[in-house]
């Protein structure tokens, strides 16, 4: 076992400042750019990985490190894009350290949702007792009242129930108008629009009958929740006093507006993710929020992990070059 001297910690909770013991060798086992990453504590920082630069290992290494510090597990939380994803992190960190890092709060955005909905539903309108819906059922509450409002008789074909549904999602988590999604991607429809439009509000009016929400209705009525409910709002971000998000690149407006909630009290906010890659388009992520983070969260550290431990040389140098052609990335050399 190593000394270190610990960093002071800027929320006013800890002054962890003379030499300890830490169980694990931070600096012999990360490069310097995880490390930097691991061992930067306060205030809001942007990772830039790509892949095989080792941000798993920075993440679980981060969360060690941070309960190391002393920093109660249930005051952490590690928002990731899989409830797999997640559970592997933190496991990992316990094997690492000790069981305390199995006591981080850990999931997806819809999980942590979900669990803080079910203890506020009252507020947002809703009983605590509130169904989801799958996609699959979702699609089938839209057929319903697209065969009830006779929909599925009229002359000219409309909309299937996947359609439908498709464009209500993308409406929602993009923040776009049906009438500029119709426009954009289905013209053919555009004469039906106020009848794409009556499908909407009553599945809308449904849902909120029968106590139901779909998976989008989740990340909407937390942010409802936050705008709405200060004191709330103050409670929960009391509570998580460091955030870390994985796969920040793939996440939606939607998902950004919670994490800024999540970091209005404390700040301590780190975002993990490639500025390069998106993979989620479909469900309205946009490459906006990674490069407009430091931006948002100002003043914010950058760091970036370059060393890969996955492609060869001259892959590498192809790629650095098609990326340092692109206009969407962060504002720095790579």
């Amino acid at each position: 076992m190593k000394k270190y001297k610990l960093k002071p910690l800027g929320s006013g909770d800890l002054t962890l400042v003379q030499p300890r013991t830490f169980t694990l060798d931070y600096r012999r086992e990360l490069n310097d750019a995880q490390f930097e990453a691991v061992t930067s504590v306060d205030g809001p920082h942007l990772i830039i990985a790509g892949a095989g630069t080792g941000k798993t290992q920075t993440v679980v290494y981060r969360v060690a490190y941070l309960v190391e510090l002393g920093v109660k597990p249930e005051n952490v939380l590690l928002l990731t894009f899989t409830r797999k994803a997640a559970q592997e992190m933190l496991r990992r960190a316990a094997i690492l350290l000790d069981s305390r890092c199995e006591r981080v709060s850990g999931g997806t955005f819809h999980s942590f949702a979900n669990m803080l909905l079910r203890k506020h539903a009252s507020l947002i309108g809703f009983e605590p007792t509130y169904s989801i819906l799958d996609q699959g059922d979702a699609e089938d509450v839209i057929n319903l009242i697209r065969t009830r409002l006779k929909f599925d008789t009229k002359e000219k074909r409309f909309p299937r129930k996947e359609t439908l549904y498709d464009l209500y999602s993308r409406s929602v988590n993009t923040q776009t108008s049906l009438t500029d999604l119709l426009a954009l991607d289905y013209p053919h429809y555009l004469e039906q629009e106020a009848d794409i439009q009556s499908v909407h509000h009553a599945y809308e009016r449904y849902k909120k009958v029968h106590n139901l929400m779909d998976y989008d209705d989740l990340l909407v009525n937390l942010v409802v929740l936050f705008r709405n409910n200060e004191a709330v709002r103050r409670a929960i971000s009391d509570r998580y006093k460091y955030v870390m998000v994985d796969e920040y690149q793939d996440t939606n407006r939607i998902q950004a507006d919670i994490v800024a909630h999540l970091g209005h009290r404390y700040r301590n906010v780190m975002v993990v993710g490639d500025d390069a890659q998106a993979i989620y388009g479909f469900r309205g992520s946009t490459i906006k929020n990674i490069v407009s983070f430091p931006k948002e969260f100002a003043p914010c550290k950058v760091i970036k992990l370059q060393e890969n431990y996955r492609s060869t040389q001259p892959i590498l140098d192809l790629a650095n070059e098609i990326l340092r052609r692109s206009p969407a990335l962060i504002d720095e050399e790579r």
